[in-house]
């Protein structure tokens, strides 16, 4: 199995189970939350050049989104890519970089544990107005 596959699968048993009781919705490396004014967005994002990941928080209406040619993505299938303003976690303005979660030394399954531990320390998702506070 390759380190990503690895880091894929610690996300998988330790992070996305937390996600699912908290209401997310969605499969692997994409998730919503619907809520009455808005639809949470959370999405893992890979280095295409591997050893490092962040996760990518948006917001949108409750409808889904319209992309600027027009392109309708309904709300069980929009994501946080499809979202022009997205917050990287850690981070404290669009701009900003955010956390890169570096699993590029990772050897043992503790280890990649250990960094879907860190992933779950920087979420805030039991709080339902989290992410969309982000974007006022």
């Amino acid at each position: 199995m390759k380190s990503r596959e690895k880091m894929q699968h610690a996300l998988r048993n330790r992070v996305i189970p937390i996600l699912r009781r908290q209401g997310f919705k969605g499969s692997f490396p994409h998730f919503r939350r619907a809520n009455e004014q808005n639809i949470d967005l959370l999405t893992f994002q890979f280095n295409r050049w591997g050893g490092s990941f962040v996760v990518e928080l948006a917001s949108c209406p409750p409808e889904g989104m319209t992309m600027s040619w027009g392109e309708k993505i309904p709300p069980n299938k929009v994501n946080a890519h499809h979202v022009n303003e997205r917050y990287r976690l850690g981070a404290n303005s669009f701009e900003a970089e955010g956390i890169w979660f570096d699993y590029e030394t990772a050897s043992s399954v503790e280890d990649y544990d250990e960094i879907a531990g860190k992933v779950l320390q920087h979420l805030k998702t039991s709080d339902s107005t989290w992410i969309s506070s982000l974007f006022r």
